[in-house]
């Protein structure tokens, strides 16, 4: 009996092993992480809402080029002074500014769409200034989470782990090792895979989400094999424990 003891402490030991190996994010790779030379940037693209604020040393010269909503218009005040307007971004990539007209920003990064409409603003305003945002800037995440679901972010830089955080990371049953992100773009939506137990990931284009990015974490084997047995079959495993235990202790006894 000491034997066996022996084993399943031996076969315990390995096994936690295992596991860590499949759980730990981030574990070292082994090549040399590269460093990355330029940061990854969202682009804007069709469908994008952006909230876009114009403003001056002169408030007058601006109102032109910021949206009202009807309480503004006839006078109103307080939290209806916080009415920020929103532009769709239509699919040819330009939206509907004020006074300017058609702007093409498709493509553009938020900061180059900023620096674009202060250059055309410049012609009406002195040293305008532009406040530029995303404003349905949104991942969704789903499988093997916490909390699956879609999030709603107030910035546009945010890492595939930051949005696993969001969602209560991901359950023990999640592999990690083969997370799926889809990703649209130009209209068309592409897969990627990506292995989030090796530090590598770090260098990867996809490490930073882009908006409407959707996370699927696939769940392990056991998980899936388990989700096949019944209720019955539980009961067979659970009786099956109770007998074997029973049965170790005859023989134990018995030897003494």
């Amino acid at each position: 009996m000491n034997k066996i003891y022996i084993t399943i402490l031996v076969f315990l030991v390995f096994a936690s092993c295992a596991s860590r190996k499949n759980i730990v994010y981030l574990q070292p790779s082994q090549v040399e992480l590269e460093r990355i030379q330029a940061k990854y940037i969202p682009r804007i693209q069709q469908e994008d809402l952006l909230t876009i604020t114009v403003s001056a040393a002169d408030v007058k010269a601006t109102m032109p080029f910021n949206q009202q909503n009807v309480y503004q218009a006839v006078g109103g005040t307080g939290a209806d002074m916080a009415f920020k307007p929103t532009y769709l971004v239509d699919a040819d990539g330009e939206i509907d500014f004020p006074v300017l007209g058609k702007v093409k920003v498709g493509g553009l990064s938020r900061l180059e769409a900023r620096d674009l409409l202060r250059s055309k603003l410049k012609q009406y305003i002195v040293d305008p200034g532009v406040n530029l945002t995303f404003a349905n800037f949104k991942v969704t995440v789903l499988g093997e989470v916490a909390k699956p679901g879609t999030y709603t972010l107030p910035q546009e830089r945010v890492t595939v782990l930051e949005a696993l955080g969001l969602a209560g990371d991901m359950t023990i049953k999640g592999v990690r090792s083969n997370v799926l992100l889809i990703r649209e773009k130009d209209g068309e939506k592409k897969m990627e895979r990506l292995n989030l137990l090796s530090d590598s990931i770090l260098n990867s284009p996809y490490y930073y989400l882009a908006q409407n990015d959707v996370i699927y974490v696939e769940p392990n084997g056991s998980q899936v094999r388990n989700s096949n047995l019944g209720q019955n079959t539980n009961v067979w495993i659970s009786v099956s424990s109770i007998v074997i235990s029973i049965l170790t202790l005859v023989v134990t006894n018995s030897r003494r």
